[in-house]
């Protein structure tokens, strides 16, 4: 087993119709605004953008991000990773099967490339999992909060 390598999925069920849910998710940009762990996205074009966030855990994680999928019809975003972390994530939306709002799929495979991260990979990956799954309660709540506002 590979010890860098993590693979994600987390759903998230959030009140508010799907379309406006991507809309939100579509803005990168924006995620500071609503996601305390995301503290910091940098536009570097188009299609591209640099990224830091740091959840419970002593350490900062910086990524470049290149678009790769942009599908509103589909309601899918997909990234490419580059830098701290390698690999790809992806938002899929759907109605919630009780038509109360949308269910948020989120799926990330990455190898860690953070230097620390990896000679800790083994005794800390508890902790690094555990760190991500704060981190993505923390999207989540904040999510909920904004979509209520907008």
């Amino acid at each position: 087993m590979d010890w860098s390598h993590y693979r994600f999925h987390t759903v998230w069920d959030l009140p508010a119709a799907p379309a406006a849910v991507y809309d939100v998710l579509a803005k990168a940009e924006e995620y500071p605004l609503w996601w305390p762990q995301v503290r910091e996205v940098t536009p570097l074009g188009e299609d591209r953008g640099a990224a830091r966030f740091r959840s419970f855990l002593p350490y900062e994680l910086l990524v470049t991000a290149r678009a790769l999928r942009r599908d509103p019809a589909a309601r899918v975003l997909e990234i490419q990773l580059e830098g701290d972390l390698e690999g790809w994530a992806r938002w899929t939306l759907a109605a919630r099967p009780d038509d109360t709002g949308t269910r948020a799929v989120y799926e990330q495979e990455v190898e860690v490339r953070n230097p620390l991260m990896r000679r800790l990979a083994l005794p800390c990956r508890p902790l690094f999992r555990a760190n991500h799954a704060a981190m993505m309660r923390g999207g989540r709540r904040g999510l909920a909060a904004y979509l209520g506002r907008v």
